[in-house]
């Protein structure tokens, strides 16, 4: 392992996280509708269980040179998956106001998130520093996923509430 390769992959790491949550804190804070809040609110706290997990292999690595072993099957992150995104709740969202301005944004940042951790995944040979990347990106690809269903829901409801379609 390339000790300042990978702490500099770390803290992009922990700073993509960082700013994540910060992004998702700001939109829950100028949402009006709590539902709407409580999903951005969810994500932020996602956010900062990835920057937890990031900062405590961080400090493993520049103390002992190595990724510590984590066991990612104690680790759930279901709580964002199972959000279940009603019919009333998407109306709320106008498919070209602020909140879909911020899931497009968001669908940025988690296919930055899942990009950066797969590499990783793939580069290393660390047994340890292979499974926590691969874990992040399959939860970050869990985030994308959502939010591109999201996204495109809202893209195809503007579409048929303008009658774009050209049949």
């Amino acid at each position: 392992m390339e000790t300042n390769k990978t702490i500099d992959i770390l803290k992009m790491a922990i700073l993509m996280e960082k700013r994540g949550f910060a992004f998702y804190s700001k939109v829950a804070e100028n949402t009006a509708d709590p539902e709407i809040r409580h999903i951005f609110l969810v994500m932020a706290d996602e956010e900062t269980k990835h920057v937890k997990f990031l900062t405590d292999q961080f400090l493993n690595v520049e103390k002992e040179h190595k990724f510590a072993y984590v066991n990612l099957g104690d680790l759930m992150h279901e709580e964002f998956a199972n959000l279940i995104l009603s019919e009333e709740l998407k109306q709320k969202i106008s498919a070209a106001g602020f909140e879909a301005a911020a899931i497009s944004a968001a669908i940025d940042f988690e296919k930055r998130a899942v990009e950066v951790y797969s590499t990783q995944a793939a580069k290393t040979d660390d047994p340890n520093e292979k499974a926590l990347f691969q874990w992040l990106a399959d939860w970050e690809k869990g985030h994308l996923k959502i939010l591109n269903d999201i996204d495109n829901e809202l893209k195809e409801r503007i579409w048929n509430d303008n009658q774009f379609w050209p049949f």
